[in-house]
């Protein structure tokens, strides 16, 4: 039986396992843990009978290292469950893939106060049954389960983005910068500013490339035009306090478990101070450790030319 610690005392796994089984009480949170593996880069089934663990990870090719990882939601609320997953479990260690069991736990108290919120019947309670019995009831079929668990964690006082944090720091081997996937694009306002971005910046007050003719065919990728928009003045002064806001505002979405970042920096057109500054932007925060990818939307609609 592996050895079972809290989430709290767990070593960090660099690349994370090549399977994670998640288990634990009805309301502690097995779903929202799903989500993150899912965000992580898992592929993630919910409610997998133990028995079919073996036809999943031959399926999904995960023992011929084809696809990616593989995270699966075990409800072992039966009984016959237990045996069928250790001997599942024995198979995954013979052909050498690495694997966590996960445990979610919270009090009786908690969870009867999700159920109350939440408005939902405990998978339990048949007829008249209370909440609190199915509670109860759970959390005796499952002592089994807890015990077969590599790791517990207790979700009693934890709100959801601090269990996704603590899950992605003991489990993807990635900064708290780099869990938080980070587009930064450029556009032009005359093809329509986008709906999809978190934030837009607006750089149509900077001097426009378009009336210099040399480079007016040019583009922000160009260096010619770059070293025109970034060497002014006034460019300087907004990427400094640009680049102050940045640096104010990003930890605090890594902190509150933001998933996806868009950044959308517009200029008219959308081919010469939004591309190149949409560049400086995501260089700034790649040497933050952000993962960031950079592109241009309307790049392809400018008249470029000699």
């Amino acid at each position: 039986m592996p050895t079972q610690e809290s989430l709290e005392e767990l070593e960090e796994v660099p690349g994370g396992p090549d399977l994670i089984i998640i288990t634990g009480m009805s309301g502690a949170g097995r779903t929202e843990a799903m989500h993150t593996f899912e965000d992580l880069g898992y592929f993630c089934i919910d409610n997998l009978p133990p028995s079919l663990l073996m036809n999943l990870v031959s399926l999904a090719g995960l023992n011929s290292g084809t696809l990616r990882k593989l995270a699966v939601v075990c409800d072992l609320r039966a009984k016959e469950f237990f045996g069928e997953l250790s001997t599942e479990l024995g198979k995954v260690r013979e052909i050498g893939l690495s694997y966590s069991m996960i445990f979610l736990d919270a009090s009786d108290e908690a969870l009867l106060n999700r159920f109350k919120a939440s408005r939902r019947r405990h998978p339990l309670c048949v007829g008249g049954m209370t909440i609190i019995a199915g509670i109860r009831k759970e959390r005796e079929l499952l002592a089994e389960a807890k015990e077969m668990a590599n790791y517990v964690f207790d979700t009693s006082s934890v709100r959801p983005q601090e269990m996704r944090k603590k899950l992605r720091e003991r489990f993807s081997g990635q900064s708290p910068q780099e869990g938080m996937g980070v587009s930064v694009s450029s556009f032009g306002f005359k093809h329509g500013a986008p709906v999809d971005a978190d934030i837009v910046i607006d750089v149509r007050f900077l001097p426009n490339p378009f009336y210099e003719p040399t480079l007016r065919n040019k583009t922000g990728l160009d260096p010619e035009v770059r070293e025109y928009v970034l060497d002014k003045v006034g460019t300087r002064m907004f990427l400094n306090c640009w680049f102050e806001l940045l640096d104010c505002i990003m930890p605090g979405y890594v902190e509150e478990g933001k998933q996806y970042l868009s950044i959308a920096i517009g200029c008219t057109g959308g081919q010469h101070r939004s591309v190149a500054l949409a560049e400086a932007t995501a260089e700034h925060l790649v040497e933050e450790g952000y993962s960031t990818e950079v592109t241009h939307r309307d790049l392809a609609l400018a008249e470029v030319g000699s």
